[in-house]
């Protein structure tokens, strides 16, 4: 069993918002959606692993400095999954102003944590989204930082998202054939999206679209440790009919015993 500690896929919904006036407008509604509730309950099924779900506004605002050092700690494998390089780059405290010339405001630099803890042997998974690798408008960022020097693939310079109302397939390169072996792909229902990267030698491709052969399923190791990127959304809007597939608890219990 893995302890996993899983970062992003939950979402604020506001709304509706009314206009009654030229001069007022009220938002009727406010709900808050675990969209990561699917890969939890996937890697957690027959209680295979351990999974604490995060939101990424709480991990930004909540770990203070050494928090983040204990999880990289205690936890196996940290899943990073529509989030920002923002929140990695940013603290709270730098926008409190009762603080400004106190003293010099510095924090622990989370993604120096973050390569540092890969080579020593903590696992990742970094998974697709709007927020991911370059992301929409380059939003992303993860390409920026020093992320990049444990990413199994290159991050694009440009916004790198790639969608169709048709969806993608999945298919095995001859490396996937041999990690995933007994897991049929051919019932998979179509993904409607992914950020398109660039292979590097030191990622090992498993996965690809059928449809323009992009890498999907990439891993690497990184010193002691292992990183596995998958370049799709393992929750909805791309994986609204791939959370559903009969094989999608099998398969992300896969993806954590290739790092582990």
């Amino acid at each position: 069993m893995a302890k996993i500690y899983y970062v992003g896929d939950w979402a604020v919904l506001t709304g509706p918002v009314f206009a009654e006036t030229p001069f007022h407008y009220s938002a009727k509604g406010l709900d808050i959606f675990n969209y990561g509730k699917w890969l939890k309950e996937a890697l957690e099924e027959n209680g295979a692993h351990e999974v604490v779900s995060v939101s990424a506004w709480d991990f930004y605002n909540k770990l203070g400095p050494g928090d983040y050092e204990k999880v990289l700690d205690e936890y196996d494998v940290v899943i990073f999954s529509d989030v920002d390089a923002k929140l990695f780059q940013l603290a709270p405290s730098f926008f409190d102003r009762e603080k400004f010339g106190s003293k010099p405001l510095t924090f622990p630099d989370r993604i120096r944590l973050t390569v540092e803890a890969a080579a020593s042997g903590t696992h990742f998974m970094f998974l697709g989204g709007w927020y991911s690798f370059t992301g929409e408008l380059g939003k992303g960022g993860w390409g920026r930082t020093q992320l990049r020097e444990i990413l199994p693939v290159s991050c694009l310079d440009i916004e790198d998202l790639v969608e169709s109302t048709e969806g993608f397939g999945l298919e095995y390169t001859e490396a996937g054939l041999k990690e995933f072996s007994g897991l049929d792909l051919s019932s998979c229902p179509p993904i409607l999206g992914y950020n398109k990267t660039r292979e590097i030698e030191e990622g090992n491709v498993l996965l690809r679209y059928q449809q323009t052969s992009d890498p999907a399923l990439i891993l690497r190791q990184t010193g002691k440790g292992r990183v596995l990127a998958y370049t799709s959304d393992p929750a909805p809007h791309w994986a609204c009919n791939f959370v559903y597939w009969e094989h999608y608890s099998d398969f992300w219990q896969q993806c954590v015993n290739l790092l582990t």
